[in-house]
């Protein structure tokens, strides 16, 4: 019995750490912040001073809005939602591109969307991303910002087509296309055919943007949806610490970043 009691407190005990490191927050640097409204911040990135980043690459804006929520910023006008050290991604929002027209053919409003990474380890996942396009008089175009890259999609329709998350996105109200790997910038352009002036009564815009593949649900964007304010979709970015091989950073001591108990591939 007394065995027993020793084995059940024992297999508690791993329980209770396994659920405690399960739970932990990952590590920072001392005296560094761990997060940024609801965004878990961890390190290679950092926010706050230079010195809780890896390098300027890293550190990211963690600013107090009005109403005293906290945002995290990558770069400018794109909110990060979610770091992910497993997979070595940032959930970032990205305004999609959209232009409307009036019942008489004229354009009432539009926006193009463009994005540039820089020269830094970020990339824009091709993986994880997809080009989409919505409406029924529309074709949208993505390019990188030297123009060596160019995808475009065509989206026709002559009456209401259900927008749902299980919609096939094959031509009709809505048109997919892949990105290539390794796009550090994108510029969303997005026409009409004819001013959407013979479908205008169900779908007066149409809307292009890039999306994580997981996150895309396509009744969020029905053919009567017009823009707001919070017109964003989540886009997958990867990032790498460094390029170099484990050889020649294992040369370096006093940088090399893998502790005791790791292993660097």
């Amino acid at each position: 019995m007394i065995l027993q009691r020793w084995v059940f407190l024992l297999m508690m005990l791993l329980l209770v750490a396994a659920v405690t490191g399960a739970t932990a927050n990952p590590d920072v640097k001392p005296g560094c912040q761990e997060r940024c409204g609801d965004v878990i911040v961890p390190f290679p990135f950092g926010i706050g001073e230079q010195r809780c980043a890896m390098n300027e690459n890293f550190f990211l804006d963690c600013t107090s809005t009005d109403d005293g929520h906290h945002e995290l910023w990558f770069g400018e006008n794109m909110p990060a939602r979610n770091i992910s050290l497993l997979n070595g991604t940032v959930t970032v929002g990205i305004f999609a591109s959209f232009d409307c027209y009036d019942k008489s053919g004229r354009r009432s409003r539009i926006f193009n969307q463009f994005i540039s990474l820089g020269s830094g380890p970020f990339t824009i996942s091709d993986s994880r991303n997809v080009f989409t396009a919505v409406g029924c008089d529309t074709t949208a175009m993505v390019t990188d910002e030297e123009v060596t890259f160019g995808s475009a999609c065509l989206s026709l329709c002559t009456r209401n087509v259900t927008m749902s998350k299980n919609n096939s996105c094959s031509g009709s109200g809505c048109c997919q296309t892949s990105i290539p790997k390794g796009l550090k910038s994108m510029n969303i352009t997005i026409q009409s055919i004819s001013n959407h002036v013979d479908v205008s009564e169900f779908n007066p815009c149409g809307f292009a943007f890039v999306e994580d593949i997981d996150s895309l649900d396509l009744s969020d964007w029905p053919l009567s949806r017009t823009p707001t304010d919070l017109e964003t979709s989540n886009v997958v970015i990867e990032w790498v610490a460094q390029t170099e091989t484990c050889e020649n950073a294992q040369g370096n001591k006093s940088s090399y970043a893998c502790g005791i108990n790791t292993n660097c591939y």
